[in-house]
């Protein structure tokens, strides 16, 4: 498993010779609601193992959660069932809020 930063994913976000990474949002409805990185899928942490064949596994993917803890955990579980392009992004969607897009409300 790759770690990027806020400030790592907002790059590569904004490289047009790059292909977009499939954002994988882990954390409960309420707070992907609550705020959540444009063009992200919601898929809370407890529905990935019977979701994750929806996955395309020669995609990149950059799972996020609030922190950091539960996506890694995700990118683990991940790369366990055979994905390769596993990344977790350091600090969650609070380093997002803080480091890339201030206007963002964090909880």
């Amino acid at each position: 498993m790759e770690h990027i930063t806020a400030l790592e994913l907002a790059a590569w976000l904004a490289d047009p010779a790059r292909p977009r990474p499939l954002l994988l949002d882990v954390r409960e409805n309420w707070e992907y609601e609550t705020c959540h990185i444009e063009g992200a899928t919601l898929m809370p942490m407890h529905l990935v193992p019977i979701r994750c064949g929806e996955l395309d596994d020669d995609q990149d993917i950059v799972c996020i959660c609030h922190h950091g803890a539960r996506s890694m955990q995700v990118a683990a579980f991940l790369e366990r069932n055979g994905f390769s392009r596993i990344t977790n992004l350091t600090g969650g969607i609070h380093a997002w809020a803080v480091q890339v897009e201030p206007s963002m409300p964090k909880y």
